[in-house]
């Protein structure tokens, strides 16, 4: 059998800024996800470690590391990550970015969810178990772009079923959980260069234009419109409506 990869990739030809995804049943009969990027393609377990391992017989080495702090905790002492073991965590870590972000692109919101939710749990446990600022800042440097496709995930999935209020409600508090990532960092500066923020702040507004009016949103356009055009007993009529309606028990 050839190992030569040429046919594959020509029938699958990489486009400069688009990101091509795409499910595959693997010999293990298993569904497999699959990134194209400019070398080659990269080929992902559907859930687990992406590259299928199990790191001293754990899930990942995050999950290693998370039971040998709880272990030591238990025993009264400290556990600190070594910059090897740090290491070996952010390489993991890409391995789940280049996941959610595939996920994303086939709109399979829940493992988008899953695989951020573990990158911030990633970083959360590098803060708590290493002393080193700048090996903590490597990984919390990402944290709002993580935020943000959280965020985006759960934002869409709401979208998704027409749920509107709830999902520009999901898309504010994950806009205010970077904000405040940023106030409390050591760059609060950063804040006001944030492209995250600054997508969701647009994505927001978006969201808000296509949300459908409530019986009560239509009303008191309605009345605005039947004043400005000097309509008074409609314009009446209509706050009587709106008083009677906001009275209901909900």
């Amino acid at each position: 059998m050839s190992l030569d990869l040429d046919s594959l990739l020509q029938d699958w030809p990489h486009e400069a800024g688009a990101i091509k995804v795409r499910k595959i049943k693997g010999l293990d009969g298993r569904e497999k996800l699959q990134l194209r990027i400019d070398l080659g393609l990269l080929q992902m377990e559907m859930d687990g470690r992406p590259d299928g391992q199990r790191p001293h017989n754990c899930e990942s080495c995050l999950v290693y590391h998370q039971r040998r702090a709880i272990r030591a905790a238990a025993k009264g002492e400290e556990y600190e990550l070594t910059t090897e073991q740090c290491g070996e965590l952010q390489q993991e870590g890409i391995q789940y970015y280049h996941r959610y972000l595939s996920l994303f692109q086939i709109e399979e919101f829940e493992g988008v969810i899953r695989d951020t939710q573990r990158n911030l749990d990633l970083c959360t446990f590098v803060e708590e178990h290493s002393n080193r600022e700048e090996l903590v800042w490597s990984f919390q440097q990402f944290r709002p772009y993580v935020l943000m496709m959280n965020t985006r995930a759960r934002a869409s999935l709401l979208l998704g079923d027409g749920k509107f209020s709830e999902a520009i409600r999901e898309i504010e508090a994950g806009r205010e959980r970077i904000v405040e990532f940023f106030q409390h960092s050591a760059f609060p500066e950063l804040e006001a260069k944030s492209s995250e923020i600054a997508f969701l702040d647009e994505w927001l507004e978006e969201v808000r234009a296509k949300r459908p009016l409530t019986k009560l949103e239509v009303m008191e356009r309605e009345m605005e419109r039947a004043i400005q055009g000097e309509r008074y007993e409609r314009a009446a009529e209509l706050r009587d409506a709106i008083r009677q309606f906001k009275a209901k028990p909900l």
